[in-house]
């Protein structure tokens, strides 16, 4: 592309780093490559919005851990369901699990139906 980068800010490198890359190297490669077209100064321009939520990082850079998208996605579930575990319409259900593996999942992360602890 004959163009000079000279810098690549911070979040973009953490987020190109944490990223699964799906895709694998060819989705990296053609990311960048866009990047670098989209770029018209000496710091690279990145279309950070494409990537979607596969790039898990958190306020202090840090990658999201796994036990943190379960907590968050289970709570979300019973918030959904207005904290109905059980039944054709409860969170188990829509999770796609027994209702005490949701149990066992919710005392391991610290999840409580009755003090709202999400």
């Amino acid at each position: 592309m004959q163009k000079v980068i000279e810098r690549i800010r911070a979040e973009v490198m953490d987020t190109l780093t944490f990223y699964s890359w799906p895709g694998n190297i060819r989705e990296l490669q053609n990311f960048i490559e866009c990047s670098v077209i989209l770029t018209s100064g000496g710091t690279l321009c990145c279309p950070l919005a494409r990537l979607g939520s596969g790039a898990e990082v958190n306020s202090s850079g840090e990658p999201v851990t796994l036990e943190d998208l379960n907590r968050e996605h289970i709570c979300r579930t019973l918030q959904q369901t207005r904290g109905v575990i059980m039944g054709p319409n409860g969170a188990a259900a829509r999770l796609g699990i027994k209702r005490t593996t949701l149990y066992a999942r919710m005392r391991k992360l610290g999840i409580s139906r009755s003090n709202k602890t999400c």
